[in-house]
């Protein structure tokens, strides 16, 4: 037993889902489950009652739950007691957009609790900055490139669209039909062109910067968009998402950094980070 898996513990109690216990943590829910499922295995017994809507907590959940918040208490008082000044750091770090929140979240979490002093400053992707996650044609020269992920796209589509019965979408689909165009974006590019040499116009019906923005104009009906395939999409209820048949939408994301900056220890930390994700 850790307290990594007492504080998933104590959020999936308090938050009555491992979902949105997940979100709250910033780890990926496969990730929380496992933890779960270890301390239950590790105890011998069963803390939460799974449910279609949520957990419940069963009596070894109730009892354990006070015995985790006094031990998760009682650490951050040893921790506090041992505090003391420390010098700060200054990092810059360039963000496109449309990287996703969960993933995000727990690679700056992880990157800022193992740097003593950090401060964080997220800029765009063009500022000047201390590193870069980006994809390989924003590299600047004399940037190193680290790889990290590698996305592959989706059609997302309005719950109830006649589409949504097709396991999966071809171009011709796509003659005549609603899309909502995001720019940037390194699928759109991929994309689009091809259906022109195609000979396919489809009927853009917006132009929108965000993820967000056009996964709402997809729920609203308005038209049909490329998007990443993220894992916490895919537990929406109002959109459907499908893969193109014809053409590979993906893209890389990296950590781009000036070589001559290598061996800085706050850069270094990160570095690491970034391979162990890849």
């Amino acid at each position: 037993m850790d307290l990594r898996q007492l504080n998933y513990f104590v959020a999936v109690y308090e938050n009555g889902s491992i979902s949105a216990a997940a979100r709250a943590c910033h780890v990926a829910q496969p990730s929380l489950s496992a933890a779960l499922q270890q301390l239950e295995d590790e105890l011998g017994a069963v803390l939460f009652i799974r449910q279609s809507r949520g957990v419940t907590p069963t009596e070894d959940g109730e009892r354990l739950y006070g015995h985790a918040g006094r031990l998760l208490s009682q650490m951050q008082s040893l921790k506090a007691s041992f505090r003391h000044s420390v010098k700060r750091v200054q990092f810059r770090l360039g963000l496109i957009r449309a990287l996703g929140v969960e993933r995000m979240s727990q690679l700056l979490r992880e990157f800022s609790a193992g740097v003593e002093g950090l401060e964080l400053h997220l800029v765009e992707p063009d500022d000047e900055a201390d590193a870069r996650i980006i994809t390989p044609k924003m590299l600047k020269a004399g940037e190193q490139f680290l790889p990290i992920w590698t996305d592959h796209f989706l059609i997302a589509l309005p719950a109830g669209h006649p589409l949504a019965l097709k396991q999966s979408l071809q171009l011709e689909d796509f003659d005549g039909l609603a899309l909502i165009k995001r720019t940037p974006c390194d699928a759109w590019s991929q994309f689009y062109p091809e259906l022109i040499r195609n000979g396919i116009q489809p009927d853009i019906r917006a132009d929108i910067h965000t993820i967000e923005y056009a996964l709402g104009l997809v729920s609203a009906g308005v038209g049909v968009a490329l998007v990443p395939d993220f894992d916490v999409l895919h537990e929406r209820q109002d959109v459907v998402l499908r893969p193109l048949q014809d053409v590979t939408l993906q893209r890389t994301i990296g950590l781009a950094y000036p070589r001559s900056k290598a061996g800085q220890p706050a850069l270094d930390w990160l570095r690491l980070l970034c391979q162990q994700q890849s």
